[in-house]
């Protein structure tokens, strides 16, 4: 990503956290980014297209993190404790990811439509931005597959990769409940540890 638009977006995110979407001036995200104003419209067109760009980089860096905690030896339990953990840690920390993990978007927050627009910009980044955003749903199903995927062994029989499926995707969802209820120091990997005895992975 250029370096212009990666602070184009760490300033807008700045401002977000500092004030509501509604009072962050595009004005101001180019001055803080020490950009011109014009160069922020060529790489988003418009206020819309920032939100929808910020909305996409959150999504991805919430996705390499998950990435992260599945990556190494550890056990699967261990890498899906880690990648639950992650989920919760990143919904606390940021407000754009518990809306996007939700869907439970705050008038703070912009809010674009998930569904794709349509895109006139010629700048790559920008058309994907411009694409369908994820939705919760599509966040289960991408983090349940991730996880499938870097804890199945090879050679892995149909069933048992049903099964594996099955684990994974119950805990994504144990993991977006405790956004919503979080759990007490060290008790993400007790629940992790209640559902796989029962769902082996």
């Amino acid at each position: 990503m250029p370096a212009a638009r990666e602070s184009l977006l760490d300033a807008a995110f700045t401002a977000l956290v500092r004030r509501p979407w509604s009072a962050v001036r595009m004005v101001d995200v180019a001055a803080s980014a020490g950009v011109s104003r014009q160069t922020l419209y060529n790489e988003f067109g418009s206020k819309d297209g920032l939100a929808r760009a910020l909305v996409r980089r959150e999504a991805d860096s919430y996705l390499a993190g998950v990435e992260r905690a599945l990556a190494g030896s550890a056990g699967a339990g261990d890498r899906l404790t880690a990648t639950a953990e992650w989920t919760t840690t990143a919904a606390r920390e940021n407000a754009l990811v518990r809306a996007m993990l939700t869907g439970c978007w705050t008038e703070r927050l912009p809010a674009p439509p998930l569904t794709a627009v349509p895109s006139t910009t010629t700048v790559p980044a920008q058309r994907r931005a411009d694409g369908p955003l994820p939705t919760p749903r599509d966040f289960v199903r991408i983090v349940r597959d991730r996880a499938a995927t870097a804890l199945a062994g090879p050679g892995t029989a149909p069933d048992d990769t049903a099964e594996l499926l099955r684990s994974c995707e119950l805990v994504v969802r144990l993991a977006l409940s405790c956004v919503a209820a979080p759990t007490t120091e060290g008790g993400m990997a007790d629940l992790v540890r209640a559902v796989l005895p029962r769902h082996p992975v």
